[in-house]
């Protein structure tokens, strides 16, 4: 499936109190959606307020980026939470970003799964389960963005929660459209010419070339742009630069 439109989008607000990891106020010029950090895995009260204003002003659709409570491992670690406690969790994220969201004149348009989490509703029915109830336990069925045929989009559609398709132009994918782990080489891409050519690629072709050489489809609405990588703003703007060049049309999907 390829898309006449497609939508950038980045984590952002990744800081904690004078600690920043993302230029949130470049990258906000360039994507069409904002991935925010709601305090478990980066991001506080401040910065979620910041990037809030930021992407209002901007226009940008705001998302709350939720994740494992795991400051210290950046949300990266894989954890066992259980499913009642880790959809208290997820709502009390969203509805965090929803208060700034709303005093900037906008609301949280969707949600996203951060680092282990994200990686664990791929394949884990219950823990999928437990961020779908918290999405509806925050007070609406907002879309969750997230990997084509993961078990999370399934059983978000069992629940009548939309869902919304991604692809990453830095990471590399295994035969089956799955993500290559962080921990091996080479799963993260550098290059920024092979970066801009997959993502023109993925938004054209919706395929995309795995490790194993094998073409994969990538049916992706959504296109991700890791906001911690070194030249990230200037990456983001050449990928939607030849994007557009492409004849594609950059905008958000909500």
């Amino acid at each position: 499936m390829t898309w006449a439109s497609i939508d950038l989008n980045a984590d952002l607000g990744e800081g904690f109190g004078r600690w920043r990891l993302t230029d949130d106020e470049e990258l906000l010029s360039v994507v069409t959606s904002a991935n925010v950090a709601c305090g478990f895995h980066a991001g506080d009260a401040a910065t979620m307020r910041r990037v809030c204003d930021l992407a209002a002003e901007r226009s940008v659709r705001i998302g709350a980026q939720v994740s494992y409570r795991d400051l210290a491992g950046f949300g990266r670690r894989s954890m066992d939470v259980p499913a009642a406690e880790l959809t208290a969790e997820i709502a009390y994220q969203i509805g965090a970003l929803e208060v700034f969201a709303r005093a900037a004149g906008a609301r949280v348009s969707y949600v996203k799964p951060h680092g282990a989490l994200y990686n664990r509703v791929v394949h884990d029915e219950e823990q999928a389960a437990a961020v779908v109830d918290g999405v509806l336990l925050a007070g609406g069925r907002l879309p969750l963005l997230g990997l084509p045929g993961s078990v999370l989009h399934t059983v978000a559609g069992r629940a009548g929660v939309p869902v919304v398709t991604e692809a990453f132009a830095d990471r590399a994918y295994t035969a089956d459209g799955g993500l290559a782990p962080r921990g091996e080489a080479g799963a993260v891409l550098t290059d920024p010419a092979v970066v801009v050519e997959r993502s023109v690629g993925m938004a054209r072709f919706g395929t995309v070339t795995a490790r194993c050489g094998e073409t994969v489809a990538v049916r992706a609405r959504s296109l991700c742009l890791h906001g911690d990588t070194p030249g990230a703003v200037s990456l983001a703007r050449r990928v939607r630069g030849e994007l557009e060049t492409a004849g594609v049309r950059v905008e958000a999907f909500a």
